[in-house]
């Protein structure tokens, strides 16, 4: 299978950094680069056969949050990987509220970049690890409250319910099939609904919501 992968980053040289390391995977296969969000976008209205996007924060003309927010309406297919020089909550939090699927550190390297690729197709939320940490420490954050009353009138299935409880504690699309002895595009279907009851785009911002209303 490949991987097609699309880049959002304006610095030229780190683009061709990413670049490179995603050359180096067979599985890969690098389709086009935008050089701000706005040309990603324009991009992908000409082709969205698109599996991941790794997605840079700052750019000019529009920045990678707002990016991910827009992708992720009009084409909730693709998966987005923010791979950034910024480790600060507040961006965290914020690509997360966008839709991020996960969070990279440019230093990442070519080998763990592959490996976090093929964790965010199959349903996996990759994370540097110390990105990892501020975002536990952002779900104890009572500052992300929101202000939506609604999310108490709703009701979570039981298989709902457990399948919320393996996502929080990291497990992927494929061993949470595993534990509950249903096939992964089951899992697929219920996560969906998840999302849609929720009203949330990713993982950790379900997951997050759900431990907020204690659903879980």
């Amino acid at each position: 299978m490949n991987i097609k992968i699309a880049i959002a980053e304006d610095n030229s040289f780190l683009a061709k950094v990413v670049i490179e390391k995603l050359s180096f995977f067979n599985d890969l296969k690098f389709k086009f680069r935008g050089e701000n969000g706005a040309e990603l976008i324009r991009k992908l209205e000409c082709d969205h056969n698109v599996d991941v996007i790794l997605m840079d924060i700052q750019m000019p003309e529009m920045d990678g949050i707002a990016t991910t927010e827009i992708v992720k309406k009009k084409y909730p297919h693709i998966k987005i990987i923010m791979i950034t020089v910024f480790d600060d909550d507040e961006n965290i939090f914020n690509a997360i509220k966008a839709g991020a699927n996960g969070y990279l550190l440019k230093e990442v390297d070519a080998e763990n970049l592959h490996k976090c690729i093929l964790e965010v197709i199959n349903g996996g939320a990759p994370m540097t690890p110390s990105i990892a940490l501020k975002t536990l420490n952002l779900l104890r954050n009572p500052i992300l409250a929101e202000n939506d009353d609604t999310i108490n009138e709703i009701k979570l299935s039981n298989r709902e319910t457990g399948i919320l409880e393996h996502l929080s504690i990291g497990l992927n699309y494929n061993e949470i099939a595993d534990n509950l002895i249903i096939s992964p595009s089951t899992v697929r279907k219920h996560i969906e609904n998840i999302y849609k009851k929720l009203q949330v785009h990713n993982k950790v911002e379900a997951v997050l919501k759900a431990k907020k209303h204690k659903l879980i």
